[in-house]
């Protein structure tokens, strides 16, 4: 049974690879998002607590968060599910408690997969897109926007958002780096981190994914 945790910066193309391992092995993506949602959606007393930090814009603490993913993963060991997580842990307290809730439940955690692309890849795929003012679709530019570009749905004005511009973008993998990266060296440690690299085309990278699983054994 699989559990894997992915790591990455944004514009990794985790949530891409998220997505094809998930088909491929029959898998349960998890993300943040997704946990806090099944239990506020089902108004358990774990989701009621949740709402109650996430109404006053508050992070909602990592044991409410681990008290949910204990509830859900438990779930899951009962009918040999396996899953991933995505975007959760984010910072080393976090995986420290989830590595104590999987001895808990007397299993293991499979890999911590991290999907490795440099920086200047990481903010030139980030600011590759723009947005059309008329219709709202988005336009990726990996070599650059070039002048006399249009919306190729409607031939409208494209622009760029604040998210999208490198300014933004730098802080975002700030953020990154402060909080998230540290998880590599926990993961490190304690034998559990693979990398793969990144810096390729999806499929190329899925392929990279799919022989380290064969590697270590992992169907």
């Amino acid at each position: 049974m699989i559990r894997l945790v992915l790591l990455g910066g944004p514009g990794s193309g985790k949530g891409t690879q998220a997505d094809i391992l998930k088909q491929k092995y029959q898998l349960v993506k998890l993300s943040t998002g997704d946990l806090l949602r099944k239990e506020t959606e089902k108004n358990t007393d774990l989701g009621k607590e949740a709402r109650s930090y996430m109404d006053k814009g508050e992070l909602v603490p990592d044991a409410v968060m681990i008290g949910i993913l204990r509830k859900i993963t438990a779930g899951f060991e009962s009918k040999g599910q396996g899953y991933i997580l995505d975007g959760f842990p984010r910072t080393v307290p976090q995986a420290e408690a989830l590595l104590k809730m999987l001895e808990k439940q007397d299993v293991e955690l499979s890999m911590a997969l991290l999907i490795d692309v440099p920086e200047e890849e990481l903010v030139r795929r980030l600011t590759s897109r723009w947005t059309c003012r008329e219709c709202s679709a988005t336009v990726s530019f990996p070599d650059g926007k070039p002048e006399d570009a249009k919306c190729p749905k409607c031939g409208g004005e494209l622009y760029q958002r604040e998210d999208d511009k490198e300014a933004t973008i730098l802080k975002r993998l700030n953020v990154y780096k402060e909080n998230t990266a540290p998880l590599i060296g926990f993961f490190r440690e304690r034998g559990l981190l693979e990398r793969v690299d990144g810096n390729a085309v999806p499929g190329t990278v899925s392929e990279r994914i799919q022989d380290l699983f064969e590697k270590k054994g992992i169907k």
